[in-house]
């Protein structure tokens, strides 16, 4: 496998892979965008269910004609934040992104005037295909201001929220730090000393993290100054919109409510003594009277120490979601020949992963740094998951009806976590081996649904406490992680002093116009794990099922999505069957010891 193979081509989103032709092609969007609006401003209280249709048509069609030219600088950007023409096409992408949204603020407000003086065409059989987005809009209605306004709020966010954004991820992803690794000191970027994270040498895991957060710890007036501005103009945008609570903007961007999510947390909350049992049988595995930290997601000390290979990686995720359904498995096949997936490890690369839809070419693109761990095998086939719901949902609907809420999005990539799960347990041919892959599924939902839990408590405590008139410094906003923290993990884990600035790393916190991101996780983790349960009871008949979920998009509300299953998401009752399958993991991993 060569390096280039480990690259995305990026080529395939434009007619021309020339910058000159990207900008070009963005003047040109913010011009057909400008003739719609002439088209159409000011019109749309008048609208006829046909006329209503023929416009929101008109819509989709200007996206997937301008689709590729606005994502190429933000995935160019996000594969290197250090190459000058990414940094400029990017800019470039922003500034038209934010013109864009300017010539089209418009749009939504016409069509909630018409909504409210006509509510019954809603239910034209005309707009039945567009039936949920015209629900969603009625949703946004007592909180839409003039255009106006919306306008002046779009610029204000330029120089504002979305520069501390911009700048919170220039800053990390060129950051370097210094570790000692068998005798020789070297100098990392972040995206490859976070690997170390999994390493088998208990020091050196301890080692990696003590040098992180010591070293972002000490730029804490950035990272509190980030921080103080994005949420405290969260708080002024919830007045001016009337949100009746920090938490209303999300629940409507998720097609969500308040019930749903209470009902959710609640069982999070009764159910972390679930988790912090198996924290200490963890322990017990790794020969410790207490986990610290940095042994947490850590592998166990008699796992076998397999590096995965990029060929190897391709191969077992491929199965995986062939086993399942052989069209599945073909398109993800295809997400690595046709280099869709850029995994190699380099300075300037955005941290994390993600997975980009590309609606026109009915395809996907992903980015991870692969490192060869086991967790970047499951990475891979997390994002490989959202890939297969690109490919689902692209074919089935058009733009409008793929705004996908987060809560929806990682159903996918979470049930692609499972398979990849059931491939590895099947191949397991010792103790070890096993008990090393049930660590590895358990510490996952460990950590995107109980870790990411203390998240939205520490959002909370956040708002809170501007409210209250406190000041939020570094050490004040580190003292709230901290408190959140306890909540999931009581004292069933040592944390190393360096800690309380985790925080200062999680791109989730400083997103602009995207407050409580991380509710959506912990929604996902118990929907999938109770959807595995029914999987396992139905086996192929429920595939199905499965792919129907996917290809729906949004044009269904994840209520309606849950019914369909049989499943009703407001009930304490339903959470608790994802609690109880991650519980049968633990049971699982219990007898391995």
């Amino acid at each position: 496998m060569t390096v280039e193979e480990m690259r995305w081509d990026l080529s395939q989103l434009v007619e021309k892979d020339d910058p000159q032709y990207i900008a070009n092609q963005l003047d040109r969007a913010v011009k057909t965008a400008e003739q719609f609006r002439d088209k159409h401003r000011g019109k749309i209280i008048n609208y006829s269910p046909k006329q209503v249709y023929d416009l929101l048509n008109e819509i989709d069609e200007l996206e997937l004609e301008n689709e590729g030219a606005l994502k190429y600088p933000f995935l160019l950007y996000a594969a290197d934040m250090t190459n000058d023409v990414a940094k400029q096409l990017y800019d470039k992408a922003q500034q038209t992104n934010m013109l864009l949204n300017q010539v089209t603020a418009f749009l939504d407000i016409e069509l909630g005037q018409l909504i409210k003086a006509k509510p019954e065409i809603i239910e034209s059989p005309e707009l039945a295909e567009y039936k949920h987005k015209l629900e969603r809009i009625k949703r946004r209605i007592p909180h839409m201001l003039s255009e106006e306004i919306e306008q002046v709020i779009i610029a204000k966010d330029r120089n504002g929220i979305r520069a501390w954004y911009q700048l919170f991820g220039d800053w990390l992803a060129t950051r370097t730090f210094e570790i000692e690794i068998d005798g020789e000191v070297k100098t990392l970027p972040y995206g490859e000393i976070i690997g170390y994270y999994h390493s088998h040498d208990r020091d050196l895991r301890k080692r990696a993290n003590q040098v992180v957060y010591s070293g972002l710890g000490k730029d804490l007036l950035l990272w509190s100054s980030a921080i103080r501005s994005v949420f405290s103009d969260h708080l002024q945008m919830c007045k001016l919109r009337k949100w009746e609570s920090p938490m209303t903007q999300s629940l409507i961007d998720n097609d969500v409510d308040q019930e749903t999510i209470e009902s959710l947390m609640k069982t999070i909350e009764k159910n972390a003594g679930v988790y912090r049992e198996y924290l200490k049988l963890k322990a017990k595995a790794m020969g410790l009277d207490k986990l610290g930290n940095w042994d947490i997601t850590a592998p166990l000390p008699h796992a076998p120490e397999k590096k995965f290979s990029w060929e190897e990686s391709q191969n077992l995720v491929v199965k995986a979601y062939s086993d399942f359904d052989e069209q599945s498995g073909k398109w993800i096949e295809e997400m690595y020949i046709r280099r869709h997936i850029d995994g190699e490890v380099r300075n300037g690369k955005r941290s994390g992963a993600f997975c980009s839809t590309w609606h026109k070419g009915q395809s996907a693109y992903i980015l991870q740094s692969f490192n060869g761990n086991m967790s970047d095998v499951y990475t891979q086939a997390h994002e490989l998951g959202h890939a297969l719901h690109a490919y689902l949902g692209t074919r089935a609907q058009k733009p409008s009806n793929y705004e996908i809420g987060s809560c929806v999005a990682e159903t996918g990539s979470i049930f692609g976590e499972l398979l990849l799960t059931e491939k590895l347990l099947e191949r397991a041919t010792t103790k070890e081996e096993r008990q090393a892959v049930l660590a590895t599924v358990i510490d996952e939902f460990g950590e995107a649904a109980f870790q990411v839990s203390a998240r939205v408590f520490f959002e909370t405590y956040l708002y809170e406490a501007i409210e209250n008139g406190e000041f939020l410094d570094g050490e004040k906003i580190s003292d709230l992680w901290v408190k959140a923290r306890e909540k999931i993990y009581g004292d069933a884990v040592e944390w190393l002093p360096e800690m309380r600035y985790w925080w200062t790393m999680k791109l989730h916190f400083y997103l602009p116009n995207y407050r409580y991101y991380n509710y959506p996780y912990v929604y996902a983790q118990l929907f999938v794990y109770a959807m595995y349960k029914l999987y396992k009871e139905q086996g192929k008949n429920f595939v199905p099922r499965l792919k129907s979920l996917l290809a729906a998009g949004s044009s269904k509300s994840p209520r309606e999505l849950a019914a369909e299953i049989g499943f009703d998401i407001t009930k304490q009752e339903f959470w608790q069957k994802g609690i109880d399958q991650f519980a049968e993991f633990i049971e699982m991993f219990k007898e391995t010891l």
